[in-house]
């Protein structure tokens, strides 16, 4: 399994793999700072010497030049699980397309497990097919996931244990010391919340001034907030389409700014983000309805009791993909929660909620979506859960994410 034991081991806090201790990578080699690194279930405090995070990606042995993998390689064969993603022989260096995992979910109060998502869906990639009828040399292309940062989930862990404070008294209440405890902890998951997003915009960024396709692959919604603002500062203007059974325009929900309920009220703040298409939404409250109302000109909502009802009445799903696509700007990121489909495909997603599109239905959009002029510039696929017994859930998230590759690879 891919983990980041390539860092360079003077960029890592020598106390306990401190995930700020590579996140912040913009300091002089030998500035110290001091971080909060986890000890067991404590925080304490320790000296960083360099914070410049290694970017060499994923090594190996092999100096065969990328034409001579492909020549090699036989991709009917079985899913070598030693190889990278979907069992293919390329570094991230030499793939048109990096995979940048993030295994974390701090702020999920509902279902947990999502930051476990990239690592199963490691897993479950080696069973896919790789020939995809409209995307029939899409592995020659060269796919790679880049290093599972095991020092993020394990920040992750420390601070979903501090997310509970917060949790607790908005739930059950509780007296002057309780608030004070969970005052601390909002703070502390607020500021480590932001610093692992200015990872993901350092990351994606990087693999994006190489050249680079780039996909996220989560962990929980919060997580591409950092990609967003690396497209930002590499293009003038693009739009979201956002699938999803939520709307995700909550401020601060329960407190912590970089909820995986707020993605797209933080998307929002964003100049560059011009449009957001969301499409799919089930569930949404009051506060997300004035949003809305307030940002009507950016925000386009097709629900999908909507969907399904104009459906019922003779409208085709085809001509309900065009409008969506209509309403989008001419670049274009995917954001995907998986609990955008129907929870039969994602069961043990963090918030599910009935209805949802079948597999076909999503592929299909996003299909249309690539054969229809506009540049896809990313996407990230969060939310998915492994369940407990079987890898139902990350073998669907596995082929989506192998669609999503394909029209990414193929709107440019």
């Amino acid at each position: 399994m891919q983990r980041d034991d390539h860092y360079d081991p003077e960029t890592i806090c020598h106390s306990a793999f401190h995930a700020s201790s590579f996140l912040i990578g913009n300091r002089a080699p030998d500035s110290p700072r001091t971080c909060l690194c986890v000890a067991g279930s404590h925080y304490v405090r320790c000296s960083i010497i360099r914070l410049t995070p290694n970017f060499a990606g994923r090594t190996t042995a092999n100096t065969m030049s990328k034409a001579s993998k492909i020549k090699q390689f036989d991709p009917n064969g079985p899913g070598n699980a030693q190889a990278g993603i979907y069992g293919l022989p390329f570094t991230a260096e030499e793939s048109d397309i990096v995979l940048v995992p993030v295994p974390w979910e701090v702020t999920t109060s509902y279902g947990g497990g999502t930051a476990q998502g990239p690592e199963a869906m490691m897993d479950a990639s080696f069973q896919v097919d790789l020939f995809h009828p409209e995307f029939p040399d899409l592995w020659k292309r060269g796919i790679a996931m880049d290093e599972i940062p095991a020092a993020l989930m394990e920040q992750s862990d420390a601070l979903k244990k501090e997310s509970v404070h917060v949790i607790d008294l908005l739930v059950n209440g509780g007296g002057k010391g309780k608030q004070e405890r969970a005052a601390k902890a909002l703070k502390l998951v607020n500021e480590e919340s932001a610093v692992m997003n200015d990872w993901v915009e350092q990351r994606t960024g990087f693999w994006l001034d190489q050249g680079k396709l780039v996909g996220l692959v989560g962990g929980d919604h919060s997580t591409p907030l950092g990609l967003y603002h690396a497209l930002a500062k590499r293009h003038e203007g693009f739009g979201i389409l956002h699938f999803d059974a939520h709307l995700d325009l909550r401020r601060a929900y329960e407190g912590f700014t970089h909820s995986h309920a707020s993605i797209m009220f933080n998307a929002l703040a964003i100049p560059q983000v011009e449009h957001i298409v969301s499409v799919g939404i089930r569930d949404f409250c009051e506060e997300e309805a004035r949003v809305f109302a307030r940002e009507k000109l950016r925000v386009r909502i097709h629900r999908g009791a909507e969907l399904r009802r104009e459906q019922y009445e003779g409208m085709t799903w085809r001509e309900q993909c065009d409008r969506i696509i209509g309403q989008l700007p001419e670049k274009v990121h995917i954001s995907f929660d998986i609990d955008a489909l129907n929870p039969s495909l994602c069961p043990h997603t963090g918030t599910p909620v009935p209805g949802g599109f079948a597999f076909e239905e999503a592929t299909y959009l996003l299909s249309r979506l690539a054969n229809s002029g506009k540049t896809i510039i990313g996407f990230d696929l969060v939310e998915v859960t492994p369940g407990p017994h079987g890898d139902w859930d990350a073998n669907v998230g596995a082929r989506l994410l192998w669609h999503l590759c394909g029209v990414l690879a193929k709107a440019q």
